[in-house]
């Protein structure tokens, strides 16, 4: 078992959030944009990239506005859209136990190649999967 690192701390004294330990707008849009480059280069993750449609600008943006928001920066997607119901959101795509796993290696592998901190990670990999194993919407 690893033990996790606190968060850092911010001038003030306070932990920071994992929007701004991350490096705030410009390192989630890096983070995103990763992703969905990922996504369309490696073969590995065919199945997730098919269920995403001939383009992915509109998912890479709005990926962008929740992911600033879940993690704790700017509610860009709840301005635009309200509440994410992501489950709701998701269920007109298959999502099963194979996108998941391609979802998750994807970020994972975005993550490590942008530069996220370890203990970050760890803790984003924990939540991700938690999000995504719930947003499973057909059998295995």
């Amino acid at each position: 078992m690893q033990i996790q690192e606190p968060p850092p701390r911010g001038a003030d004294g306070q932990p920071l959030t994992p929007f701004d330990w991350i490096g705030g707008e410009p390192a989630v849009q890096q983070l995103v944009d990763r992703f969905y480059d990922l996504m369309d280069l490696e073969p590995g993750y065919r199945e997730l990239r098919a269920s995403h449609g001939p383009a992915l600008d509109d998912a890479r943006q709005k990926l962008f506005w929740f992911l600033c928001g879940w993690l704790g920066g700017p509610q860009h997607y709840q301005h635009r859209y309200g509440h994410p119901r992501l489950r709701m959101r998701h269920m007109p795509f298959k999502i099963g136990v194979l996108e998941r796993d391609q979802w998750l290696a994807c970020m994972q592998q975005a993550m490590q190649d942008t530069g996220v901190p370890a203990d970050l990670r760890e803790r984003l990999a924990q939540s991700f999967f938690q999000t995504a194993d719930w947003m499973r919407n057909t059998p295995a």
